[in-house]
């Protein structure tokens, strides 16, 4: 298994999983070309993907996802409510999905499932092979009993720890935006992230990769360190923490 953030961020958003006979990402928030090149430092060809998978609409995580999908025809899996927001993706393998679904790529068994924010249809994912489980959750206000249910036994978690609340409150956003980020359909704080990193922490989870941190409203020591602070509470529980960056692919973890 390899896990690797290749983009994290409000300009954009990709994130690579790799099992023993599948490569798959979740997002495409950068141009195709600047995928291959991101793909090409952890040393993966792009023509050996075989599916894209898309949370919602916004353009940091959905931007190269028609260019990828046709340069290596490979099948994007999308809600329906997801792609009728997209009129501009062009001809792309639509393979649509709803919540609940298992999509098998592979050997990796993919589940999305829903978090609230102001999207059509958005959605997180399980990903889940013989050597464990994989949960991703961006972009969501509020961290839901689903989501907690859905990610507990993960061995690796990809969680949104997108602002610091007072560097929110106190920075240079409009308030109707601030607003907007705090809100039940905004994104999570580095508080609230790690508040759900608390509640599923177990001495199986081995890695946390922090994501979509703020270039504004955010500083990775400062998500880090809310973050750790909480797993030394979390007896037998000692993950990695890898903090995602926008300008660069971060730290892979591999099994």
């Amino acid at each position: 298994m390899r896990v690797c953030q290749l983009a994290s961020g409000s300009k954009g958003n990709s994130i690579y999983i790799e099992s023993a006979a599948a490569r798959i990402l979740i997002d495409v928030g950068l141009s195709a070309r600047q995928i291959d090149a991101r793909l090409a430092a952890i040393g993966v060809d792009g023509a050996a993907l075989d599916a894209l998978f898309v949370t919602h609409e916004h353009g940091d995580h959905c931007r190269g996802v028609g260019p990828l999908a046709r340069r290596y025809n490979l099948p994007v899996y999308i809600h329906p409510a997801t792609m009728e927001r997209l009129p501009g993706l062009g001809a792309v393998r639509a393979r649509f999905f709803t919540v609940g679904d298992e999509i098998v790529c592979g050997d990796i068994r993919v589940c999305p499932f829903s978090v609230t924010h102001d999207a059509a249809a958005p959605v997180a994912f399980v990903a889940e092979t013989d050597e464990g489980r994989v949960g991703v959750v961006t972009d969501l206000g509020v961290a839901t009993r689903l989501v907690e249910e859905r990610l507990r036994s993960c061995r690796v978690l990809v969680i949104e720890t997108n602002h610091d609340e007072l560097m929110l409150r106190d920075g240079p956003y409009p308030w109707q935006l601030k607003q907007r980020i705090r809100g039940s359909h905004g994104h999570l704080s580095n508080a609230a992230g790690a508040e759900l990193l608390g509640r599923l922490a177990w001495h199986g989870l081995e890695a946390v990769f922090l994501a979509h941190l703020s270039e504004t409203n955010n500083r990775p020591e400062i998500a880090r360190a809310e973050v750790e602070q909480v797993l030394r509470c979390c007896p037998g529980c000692t993950p990695r923490v890898i903090v995602g960056e926008a300008q660069q692919v971060s730290q892979c973890f591999v099994a």
